[in-house]
């Protein structure tokens, strides 16, 4: 039996959207190593809002600054920029899907090991970090965090290999799941990602420093060069000699990139392995267009991600574009607690209608997904209330059926819309006119090729398809790690 949504609340942030988990960043070799890195964060702030930080490295010691909130909440000012010296930092953002929202969760991570320090930052997700922990803890180990990420700390921590490098790659042979680290030593900067390559790491140069972080925009907003993507199940060491490269797992394993990247979680100005993230969604778009084409009178974009597809769309329909929903950029992640007289609020707190452009026209709305439907039908409903007389959406995504557990925060399965209902029952739940999602192979088409290989996946799309490429060692063990009782913390 399908359940009552409940109203959707006045947070802003409550879009209805799947969140990316976090994002990362590394510099080595710069005087303005925590500068730079701030600023890379903040290119990076979509990709989590919850919490930044900052460990930079000096040649002696450590210094870090966390906080709950966004990066410019935290790292605009002189006071706190001077306390993070050094030629070396790395810094995180937070969407947390793993560990609750609490200071001792945000990182970097930092340990003092008999090796020297380590400061650590991941995005992604482990599915065997239960398993691990409860090993871990079995042999002495106390963990401080609720978070996956602190099960690679431990295993460095308590590894028999010479050398941090050889440590941290005998952890990462331990771990199953999607991961993009960057970690800072004594020595060195070091940046990894899983042999699958589900989550993305670029490397990047400026002024003879090297730089490692999730997207492209943040080389950008500091006018460094883009060098390479980062291979999946590389390793790679930055210090005083340069850059090495290691490919510990060897070759052979097949490379599933994350696909959303391309359809949401990655600004549209990167560049993410190799492919221009616009220019791809403008290409689903076009190809939703071919595929689900209907007789209206302007295309929509529900912002801001909408954007790029619906000109896409708009373009091989051969209909107008323009912006029927403005969306109001200045509203913050919390305003108003939500009450029962001003719940209907929420989506009118971040958009409202373009009255003039949708009075009397049919409408044709693009936006990249739905997940649980609250804000579609919110959506939905104010551009009927601007007198659209008809709404017709088309989803630049196939349908999510299932959950993800690679490092993106989703709902439990059974409140997914597209796993309750079919497309048929979502549009009158939604209250459209028609309702359509680009296919998976038209998706696949979008992005350069014939359609999916069923043997061989071209990318990671198990939301889409429930085809997981990692085992989910924890889901299927079915335990859950107990969170840590500890003193409330001050934010």
């Amino acid at each position: 039996m399908i359940q009552p949504y409940p109203p959707i609340g006045t947070n802003p942030f409550d879009d209805d959207k799947l969140h990316e988990e976090c994002g990362v960043f590394g510099l080595y070799g710069h005087v303005d190593a925590a500068v730079h890195t701030a600023l890379g964060l903040h290119a990076l702030q979509h990709r989590g809002q919850e919490a930044a930080g900052i460990v930079s490295f000096d040649g002696v010691h450590f210094h870090s600054h966390r906080s709950l909130g966004n990066v410019g909440d935290h790292f605009s000012s002189a006071a706190v920029i001077g306390q993070l010296s050094g030629h070396a930092a790395i810094g995180h953002v937070r969407y947390s899907t793993s560990g609750e929202t609490v200071l001792r969760n945000v990182q970097p991570l930092f340990a003092d090991l008999a090796g020297g320090g380590l400061a650590i930052a991941h995005n992604g997700n482990i599915t065997n970090a239960n398993g691990l922990r409860r090993e871990l803890e079995k042999r002495g180990s106390i963990f401080q965090s609720t978070m996956d990420t602190e099960v690679i700390v431990h295993l460095v921590a308590t590894g028999d290999e010479v050398g941090m490098v050889g440590k941290l790659i005998a952890a990462l042979r331990r771990l199953s799941g999607a991961y993009a680290l960057v970690i800072q030593t004594h020595e060195s900067l070091i940046g990894a990602r899983d042999p699958h390559g589900v989550r993305p790491l670029v490397l990047g140069e400026l002024d003879g420093g090297h730089i490692l972080c999730s997207e492209s925009c943040a080389l950008d907003i500091i006018g460094a060069n883009l060098v390479r993507d980062i291979l999946p199940g590389e390793v790679v060491v930055i210090d005083g000699d340069g850059v090495r490269s290691l490919l510990p797992f060897g070759k052979g394993i097949s490379k599933r990139f994350c696909v959303f990247e391309y359809i949401y979680f990655s600004r549209p100005d990167s560049v993410v392995e190799g492919v221009d993230v616009y220019q791809a969604r403008k290409r689903i778009g076009a190809e939703l267009a071919r595929e689900h084409g209907v007789n209206a009178d302007i295309v929509v974009p529900v912002p801001d991600s909408g954007v790029p597809g619906a000109i896409g769309f708009a373009e091989q329909a051969d209909i107008p574009f323009d912006l029927g929903i403005i969306r109001n950029h200045y509203v913050g992640r919390t305003f108003i607690e939500p009450t029962d007289s001003i719940r209907h609020l929420g989506v009118r707190l971040k958009h409202n209608a373009n009255r003039v452009v949708l009075s009397g026209r049919r409408v044709v709305l693009i936006d990249d997904s739905i997940v649980r439907g609250t804000t579609s039908t919110k959506i939905v409903e104010l551009v009927r209330g601007a007198g659209a007389t008809e709404v017709h959406m088309r989803i630049a995504s196939p349908p999510t059926t299932h959950s993800c557990f690679y490092g993106v925060d989703t709902p439990s399965r059974d409140q997914l819309l597209a796993f309750q209902m079919d497309v048929a029952a979502m549009a009158a739940h939604i209250g459209v006119d028609s309702l359509a999602f680009i296919s998976t192979d038209g998706m696949y088409r979008a992005m350069g090729h014939a359609g999916r290989d069923p043997s061989s996946p071209q990318f990671c799309d198990a939301c889409f398809t429930g085809d997981y490429p990692i085992e989910l060692t924890d889901q299927i063990g079915g335990e859950d790690i107990a969170q840590l009782s500890l003193l409330d913390e001050a934010v």
